[in-house]
């Protein structure tokens, strides 16, 4: 049986303006399902490739595949509807599969939108899509689909959604299978070396209003240090790999864990750097540990600073203040660790005057480098239900964190965007003629003038912000910038039904940790035990059917749903 992964071909201007990407996703599902004795897997990078749908059909009818499985962030989706739809167009016969964030929590408008998809996987992708897959393999498809944990299908008028796979709880028996990525693609620009994103571990124990990592994840699960640089040593040595960037919502998080990663890195001398993502206290936290940091390797730490107006952290649920963001800038820059601040711009209350005051706060605070993301109302975070009816575009394609989506009450999207490439202009304008030239570092220097050329590089081609697109060529051209909103996209009338909530309700203990104010308290109480999810209006199916498919109703968790029909 031959299996097809595809990342759909979607562009924003964001964060790949910093090269081409490897996607981890399908490295990690592929090393899972070869172990579980699916060896025959092809892999389509549309997005990389930049193929178009004639590019993208010819190739899926060359594959001769059985199943052509995709994923979707919630601005990929309607790219990653179409592949599959092209799948199908090719071959009525294939089993087409859509993972990822977006279908895990809409699950009922995608299917409703996109009938030509058999299922979408909830959650975590791994155990649920080899499960897919030896149900296809047996002959089981499509008649005992619903004996297929953690997926969601469309069953005539009705959408189902079978009981929750628990999350893998030992994540080390996800081996990556790297060597499916045709390496020589992928290129981070500051480095200009081959670039990888592994991870440490998965999950999130904090619980931002406008994040749902941590409720995708369900639970927060660390690797053993030493298997990942096991990874990261074949990564360099097999796959000339010379960056990494962590993919883990915050690394930091198990600081016993994060110390023994960078004592590994450190023993085995790997020619790579690497970055993070990761928290203003844990950097406070720390603070004498940062050089041995720097020492494993560690270049690069892009900070959620989120905002320069206290209100505003408040609102995200950040739990850190003005003076601590400015703090653990300043101990980085000492540590000789390059510092990204990153803003959300873009709410209800912004203004003329709070934007100008985050470019003041930002050379104050003086990072080696600064992003302002349009904040994004992901539909399935808590945050996105506060704004109610002050969300006006849904769709969903401009979800980007570069397109303002939200209205302010003082300015109009362009406005907002012109304010934002003012900051952007003014920013690195100063950091070009008397920053990164200046620095005496020679390693913090040459990888500072690379992140410049790869923020002109993307300015020059029009590809920043997308700006290319929008028609955007500086303050005199706002009148006439193009958003091109689908005004036809609606919303679900339920998108966050009771079976969504649910599932995204995090454990007790990971409740807990999030309310803990010390960063000891929260590595205490992620022991990493299992964690189940109670969901209401249960639907069993008959029992004749689940024998027939080769089961007993006693192999059905008591805790778990079985179905749910809406």
């Amino acid at each position: 049986m031959r299996i097809v992964l595809v990342h759909p071909n979607y562009h924003s201007g964001g964060a790949e303006i910093a090269g081409k990407w490897s996607p981890a996703w399908v490295a990690y599902l592929a090393g899972y399902l070869k172990a579980g004795g699916y060896s025959d897997i092809r892999f389509i990078d549309a997005m990389t490739d930049d193929l178009t749908e004639d590019e993208l059909r010819a190739q899926l009818a060359a594959s001769g595949a059985d199943i052509v499985g995709t994923t979707a962030i919630t601005p990929a989706i309607y790219k990653a509807e179409r592949v599959l739809q092209i799948a199908k167009e090719v071959n009525p016969k294939v089993v087409t599969v859509l993972g990822g964030i977006h279908g895990t929590f809409m699950y009922q408008q995608v299917l409703i939108e996109a009938p030509w998809i058999d299922a979408v996987v909830r959650g975590e992708g791994e155990a649920v899509m080899l499960k897919l897959a030896r149900a296809v393999d047996e002959g089981r498809w499509p008649d005992c689909r619903g004996q297929v944990a953690g997926i969601a299908y469309a069953e005539g008028s009705k959408v189902i959604a079978t009981q929750a796979e628990p999350p893998i709880r030992d994540v080390d028996t996800i081996v990556a299978d790297w060597g499916i990525l045709d390496w020589e693609k992928y290129i981070y620009i500051p480095t200009g070396t081959r670039v990888a994103t592994p991870n440490l571990a998965r999950g999130c124990p904090f619980t931002c209003s406008f994040c749902s990592q941590w409720k995708f994840w369900r639970d927060y699960r660390v690797r053993d240090p030493k298997k990942v640089v096991d990874e990261i040593e074949e990564l360099v040595t097999k796959y000339k790999v010379g960056f990494f960037i962590l993919a883990d919502e915050e690394p930091t998080i198990n600081k016993k864990k994060f110390i023994e990663f960078c004592e590994e890195m450190i023993k085995r001398n790997l020619p790579v750097q690497w970055g993070i993502n990761t928290r203003v206290t844990d950097i406070m936290r720390d603070e004498e540990l940062l050089p041995f940091y720097r020492k494993a390797g560690l270049v690069h730490i892009s900070l959620g600073t989120e905002a320069a107006a206290q209100l505003n952290l408040d609102i995200f649920n950040k739990e850190t203040t003005v003076g601590q963001n400015k703090r653990a800038i300043d101990l980085l820059r000492n540590a000789g660790i390059v510092t990204e601040a990153q803003f959300i711009v873009g709410l209800e209350n912004e203004t003329a005057e709070t934007l100008e005051e985050t470019y003041r706060m930002v050379r104050d605070w003086n990072p080696d480098l600064a992003n302002w993301s349009m904040y994004t109302p992901w539909p399935f975070s808590d945050l996105f239900k506060e704004m109610g009816d002050k969300v006006e575009v849904f769709d969903f394609e401009k979800y980007n964190f570069v397109t303002p989506i939200m209205r302010s009450k003082a300015l109009d999207r362009a406005e907002l965007l012109d304010l934002v490439m003012k900051n952007y202009r003014r920013f690195y304008m100063n950091k070009a003629l008397f920053g990164y030239m200046w620095e005496r570092d020679p390693l913090r220097r040459s990888y500072l003038v690379g992140c410049l050329k790869a923020f002109l590089k993307s300015a020059f081609e029009r590809k920043f912000y997308d700006l290319g697109k929008r028609g955007y060529w500086g303050p005199l051209s706002k009148k006439f910038l193009k958003f091109e909103f689908d005004k036809s996209r609606k919303l679900a009338d339920a998108p966050i039904a009771q079976q969504s909530a649910d599932w995204k309700s995090a454990p007790k203990r990971k409740q807990d940790a999030a309310a803990s104010t010390t960063a000891a308290a929260v590595a205490e109480m992620r022991a990493c035990g299992g964690s189940t999810e109670q969901m209401d209006d249960i639907v069993v199916p008959p029992a004749e059917k689940i024998m027939a498919c080769g089961g007993g109703t006693q192999q059905m968790p008591e805790n778990e749903p079985v179905a749910k029909v809406h």
